[in-house]
């Protein structure tokens, strides 16, 4: 590039130097822009005759830069080498800065490089106001607007020979990421050179914003990818065909089918009739149940749609997300507070007849057989049922309590065993689960089973018998793995001889039995449970409570109708009469220090109990006899597989079958 000397009688050079001599701008004509650059660079302490080098970077930041702005020369390059191919061998030199002006690349002739006057352009040098005073790219950076200067317009006189123009490069946020520039000779100084510029410095700005927007893309759809693999929910997309064009790991398993089975095929063709209808539906919808037919039978699911809409608010397509129903009850079991929290050791007492109802029902616990807990009220037959069900192979999952006695005769059956929309007057849109759904996977408890109505026992058998139930108003059978509790205070063969229980229901109820002793039958408890009571009730209110002695002895005297509970009751009332914390015998009820003829009113009789001695018996007797017999219907009358079965020699096995009169 041939260097030519600016005319020393320029105007602009005349209103540079009379500028210099003043620091004035009101005495100047020249353009705004760059008068306002000139008393920028003078307040600033810009040496304008000062020849040396301006500020460069060292190796090590320069390498720091151009790794960090390694995208932005990636794609201004290209433009960069097309401005060159437009001016090759005319002595232009074409730059790429950083916001701060700091060169990251450059292009020009080779001879071009070799010219003293260019020796400050090169990667790492600052072409900051600061640094050279006013030129195209440091006060294109201060102004973000484009710039065209030439000459004398430059504030330092070193790069009077020069014209300069430059045009900001931005980022999608509109903050400055690098100026383009082209310098060349002042003399050949032409506007057309600065609409170049700023056209080229816009394309670069638009393949930046292009690269981001793909960037943000894959991001997005690494993140989709990611959620959809991940996620619990069955996923499927579909077209505005309702043909199923992707779907996620969760998905496909739920259907029990290969993604080639899957993708291309209408949604209606993956469901039955009903729920396919329901799914192609365009519109959206929440929380549709429909079964889901796989192999093996059907899986209940929750499905829900939204449609997916373009630009022109067209629908071209859905999502729709499956979830297990399973899922979803668990999930509302856990919310609604249907689970076990009581253990075995929450069982207060150390008598012998509490020890071995204990014992007994640990180990009932660890099988999956029905159980059947017998006791009067109040002796804790809830307690039972959920130390059983946290001792169980099926810990994890719900344990929902029904109380059979607590239910209307009519609402009972909708109750257990849920009810499809339009089942009835009154019923919920959609339906609604019965308890043995709710109870999938875990543990029912039926209480106070021997109230439950008698044509509602013959629903009861058949869910017990196949493992599946039937809402009212539908055809569907919906499998249910749970593990069944039953609690009664009746004597049922004594409900069965009067007709109001079945007799096959019982056998299927009473698979293994557990008597729950009265509190009157295990007086050593009474006062580790009052102790136990007490300390509670003081955790509770906040205050020590002291019992005068006697009190324990009027209650180890009394019969306990009511068992623990009427116990618990006592104890609360009589902290609550208590004053200064001390619980006398005053504060106990009437009934306990009454003449004894009249306690005896209270005290139920022998023959008034639950179940006698011989009653007791005759059960075991009767669970034993049906125990064998259906032990030799399932192994075909082998007595040596009965016995190795039922843990007992074949020589008791046979004494046995005499005893109860059993034919093989």
């Amino acid at each position: 590039m041939t260097i030519v000397a600016l005319p020393m009688m320029d105007p602009v050079y005349v209103e540079w130097k009379k500028f210099l001599q003043t620091g004035s701008p009101d005495t100047c004509k020249a353009r705004q822009q760059i008068i306002e650059s000139w008393d920028r660079c003078y307040h600033g302490g810009v040496d304008p005759y000062d020849d040396q080098i301006h500020h460069q970077l060292d190796d090590l930041n320069l390498h720091k830069v151009l790794k960090e702005k390694e995208k932005l020369i990636q794609i201004a390059k290209p433009f960069m080498y097309k401005i060159y191919k437009f001016f090759k061998g005319s002595g232009f030199i074409i730059v790429l800065t950083d916001e701060n002006g700091c060169i990251l690349e450059m292009l020009c002739d080779e001879n071009n490089r070799q010219n003293p006057m260019t020796r400050c352009f090169y990667p790492g040098v600052s072409w900051r106001e600061e640094d050279v005073g006013t030129n195209a790219i440091g006060t294109v950076i201060k102004l973000r607007e484009p710039l065209q200067v030439s000459g004398a317009e430059h504030y330092c006189k070193k790069i009077h020979s020069f014209a300069c123009s430059a045009a900001s490069i931005y980022d999608s946020n509109g903050r400055i990421i690098g100026v383009l520039d082209i310098s060349y000779a002042s003399h050949a100084s032409h506007l057309h050179t600065l609409g170049i510029v700023v056209a080229f410095a816009e394309a670069i700005t638009a393949q930046l914003s292009i690269w981001q927007k793909n960037c943000e893309l894959v991001l997005l759809n690494k993140r989709v990818t990611n959620f959809l693999n991940t996620v619990s929910d069955g996923v499927l997309l579909v077209d505005n065909n309702e043909v199923v064009i992707e779907i996620n790991p969760a998905g496909k398993a739920m259907l029990g089918k290969s993604e080639q089975h899957i993708l291309g095929i209408e949604l209606k063709r993956l469901f039955d009739s009903r729920s396919g209808e329901m799914l192609t539906a365009s519109k959206s919808y929440h929380d549709v149940e429909i079964t889901v037919d796989i192999q093996g039978g059907g899986c209940q699911c929750v499905a829900s749609r939204e449609p997916i809409i373009n630009e022109q608010d067209v629908v071209t397509g859905g999502i729709i997300f499956l979830r297990s129903l399973k899922q979803v009850k668990n999930m509302v079991n856990r919310f609604i507070g249907s689970s076990a929290t009581l253990q075995f050791n929450d069982i207060v007492g150390k008598s012998v007849q509490i020890c071995e109802a204990i014992h007994d029902a640990t180990r009932a616990a660890t099988t999956t057989s029905n159980i059947l807990l017998t006791g009067e009220s109040g002796t804790g037959k809830e307690i039972f049922a959920q130390a059983i069900h946290n001792q169980s192979a099926k810990h994890n999952g719900p344990f929902v309590a029904v109380n059979c006695g607590a239910i209307p005769r009519e609402l009972i059956g909708s109750e257990l065993f849920g009810y499809d929309e339009g089942a009835f007057t009154g019923a919920k849109r959609g339906g609604k689960p019965g308890k043995f759904e709710l109870a999938s996977g875990g543990t029912l408890f039926l209480d106070e089973i021997g109230d439950m109505p008698l044509e509602q026992q013959i629903a009861l058998l058949r869910v017990i018998q196949e493992r599946k139930v039937t809402r009212i108003g539908s055809d569907k059978m919906i499998p249910i793995n749970i593990r069944l509790i039953c609690a009664t205070n009746k004597n049922l063969l004594e409900e069965v001889a009067k007709g109001t229980f079945r007799l096959d229901l019982y056998y299927r109820l009473n698979v293994l039995s557990i008597i729950i002793p009265p509190l009157r039958e295990r007086r050593e408890d009474i006062q580790p449970l009052f102790e136990h009571f007490l300390e509670k009730l003081s955790r509770e209110q906040g205050c020590k409570y002291s019992v005068e002695f006697e009190v324990i002895a009027y209650l180890n005297r009394y019969h306990w109708p009511g068992n623990v509970r009427e116990l618990q009751n006592v104890i609360e009332q009589a902290a609550c009469l208590a004053e200064n914390g001390v619980i006398t015998v005053g504060h106990l009820s009437e009934v306990f220090y009454a003449p004894s003829s009249l306690r005896e009113q209270a005290v139920p009789q022998p023959n008034d109990t639950i179940f006698s001695r011989e009653q007791r018996k005759k059960m075991a007797e009767f669970t034993e006899k049906d125990k064998i017999i259906s032990k030799l219907d399932a192994f075909a009358g082998n007595v040596s597989r009965v016995a190795k079965e039922l843990g007992i020699s074949r020589k008791t096995l046979y004494n046995k079958m005499r005893l109860y009169a059993i034919k093989n």
